[in-house]
């Protein structure tokens, strides 16, 4: 799998190694607070989420770990194309991280893979990462109530699609 570069960011694929740096992230409270599972208890949930990240067939999707001057601040990718999943750190928030690391994940998922689409599905309380979408260009396409149980709770979902230059919102 690739690398992404950009001005402040390196976009790599996943390692053994990123189990401690991911689970700081998938075991916080507020970084959790919008995914679509509970926080992470212990390191074995994270290994086997790491390992899941690993294994995504390249044909299927492609995931990564984001890094800021060395650091593990997060994790972005299309999991399964043509939908777009991020999560960062709280202490990454607020500094156009994400805004940095989509913007080029989508360039990617445009120029390499050309997909006609990228997707997003975000809890409507999500508001930080609809407004992010939007500001990408991404279109709210639908709304459906109880599409996620997180952790014995029901959550609804806002629909989200950008389409390549060339293809229509249909």
């Amino acid at each position: 799998m690739a690398k992404i570069e950009t001005t402040r960011l390196l976009l790599r694929p996943v390692s053994r190694n990123d189990v401690a740096d991911l689970h700081d992230i998938f075991s916080n409270l507020d970084a959790m607070a919008y995914w679509s599972t509970p926080p992470h208890i212990d390191l074995a949930e994270t290994e086997a989420w790491v390992e899941a990240m690993m294994s995504i067939d390249p044909r299927e999707g492609e995931d990564f770990v984001v890094e800021c001057n060395g650091r593990v601040i997060g994790k972005a990718g299309l999991y399964t194309f043509p939908e777009i999943r991020f999560i960062l750190n709280p202490n990454s928030w607020g500094k156009g991280y994400a805004q940095e690391a989509l913007t080029a994940l989508v360039d990617r998922a445009f120029s390499v893979h050309q997909l006609p689409s990228v997707d997003a599905d975000v809890d409507p309380r999500n508001e930080a990462s609809l407004r992010l979408l939007q500001r990408l260009g991404f279109q709210v396409m639908g709304r459906a109530p109880r599409t996620w149980n997180v952790g014995g709770v029901w959550c609804d979902s806002v629909f989200l699609r950008l389409m390549s230059r060339g293809h229509q919102v249909r």
